[in-house]
């Protein structure tokens, strides 16, 4: 690694030390804009009891390409400060009043939900889809986003199952599902059809819907197109895609800065950046032990280019003027929305008007402490109050009507 010096970079003021730290801390958020809370407290990769320079070579070498955003092989002032500026906005995520350990260790409500699960497949139009159940009741189905597995959802799995089967899928290109090549396998009419497919599998005509990040994206346009598939939605973390749009037609420049990811992932190539580690770091922070082990592997059998892909996908719709949320039918269900307003990606000011696209009785649970995250941020608010909130709503009569065109 070197450090190019053409932005005369003052030696005194970012000390190789700071630099060394930047590159360790701020790997996630010049692709993403969700900073781990902190490094893992060790890059004792072989047990040895010490930090090797191979080890610690390595853990900059994994890092170093991913701030590297112009890819010339070397770090520019501009990179530094944005990395930088990123990493700050982020460190206050975890705060001493956050009482939720998810970041340090697995809390027990999730504790065996891996081993407990019952494994399926179906397929939509060919492409293998995995999911996992557990319990036995009215099914909750659970959609994750990027980047994540199934095993997001443990906790309120294993907080719900004694009243409810809950349902996680793997979304296509993660995990077990299947990983069709190009971007045109990843629009939403293709995503939608993915949920439908489940829902099918299952032998319900309708489902409690969650979605958290992408998984909420997919969850909103699914509960507006199949609004006969969904009694009850719940969204974690990601604002109507009216909302959406309307922060990124009038964004801050912090805002422009928080999602300039999206624009990072339309680069050719960019997938290789990442490996199995750092989607693993991008999205547990520091966790170890069996949990980091088991996002590793299912990262590890996951296709990152068609993680990229549903950014390259939606990307014109992102930026047409009328933007994402253009010629969206109102919900005609009951909705519950989680926010951890300390998420920087999904900003808070979209979170406005969203009361005036619902029909039905809309509650909105905003949780300070939380990141973006909030599933397993506030895993216990998060289940607590799903738990009360679905028994406080009668089954919602639902549509008999066809399905509209995405």
């Amino acid at each position: 690694m070197r450090i190019d010096r053409s932005r005369n970079i003052n030696s005194s003021s970012i000390t190789r030390v700071l630099v060394a730290e930047i590159v360790v801390l701020a790997f996630s958020a010049a692709s993403s804009a969700q900073v781990p809370r902190q490094v893992r407290p060790t890059l004792d990769d072989d047990t040895g009891g010490a930090t090797s320079k191979g080890e610690a070579s390595d853990e900059m070498s994994l890092n170093f390409s991913i701030i590297d955003a112009n890819s010339d092989g070397a770090l520019n002032l501009d990179e530094l400060e944005r990395a930088l500026e990123l990493v700050r906005s982020q460190q206050g995520e975890s705060s001493p009043g956050n009482k939720s350990t998810e970041a340090i260790t697995e809390t027990p409500a999730g504790t065996g939900v891996f081993e407990r699960v019952e494994h399926h497949e179906t397929d939509n139009d060919g492409v293998p889809l995995h999911y996992v159940t557990l319990g036995k009741g009215p099914v909750i189905l659970f959609v994750h986003g990027f980047p994540d597995f199934w095993f997001t959802w443990r906790q309120q799995m294993a907080a719900l199952s004694d009243e409810y089967k809950t349902v996680a899928m793997d979304m296509r290109a993660y995990n077990k599902s299947g990983k069709p090549e190009g971007v045109e396998h990843y629009t939403m009419p293709h995503l939608l059809a993915d949920v439908e497919a489940v829902i099918k599998d299952l032998r319900v005509d309708s489902v409690t819907l969650v979605g958290h990040d992408w998984g909420g994206a997919i969850s909103w346009q699914f509960a507006m197109r199949y609004p006969h598939r969904v009694n009850k939605l719940v969204i974690c973390n990601l604002t109507h895609p009216r909302g959406y749009a309307t922060v990124r037609r009038n964004a801050t420049a912090e805002q422009e800065a928080n999602t300039q990811y999206i624009n990072d992932f339309q680069t050719s190539g960019f997938e290789k950046r990442f490996t199995p580690e750092t989607l693993a770091r991008i999205s547990l922070g520091d966790v170890s032990g069996v949990v980091w082990d088991h996002y590793v592997g299912a990262f590890a059998q996951s296709s990152i280019k068609g993680m990229l892909d549903y950014y390259r996908a939606a990307y014109p719709g992102l930026n047409s003027e009328a933007g994402w949320g253009a010629d969206l039918p109102s919900l005609t269900m009951p909705v519950l929305q989680f926010h951890g307003l300390r998420d920087k990606a999904v900003d808070k000011d979209g979170l406005r008007d969203t009361w005036n696209w619902i029909d039905e009785n809309y509650t909105l649970v905003t949780i300070p402490t939380s990141g973006h995250w909030v599933q397993r941020d506030a895993a216990d608010i998060v289940s607590d109050t799903m738990r009360w909130w679905l028994k406080s709503r009668p089954s919602h009569p639902v549509s008999a009507e066809a399905p509209s065109a995405p």
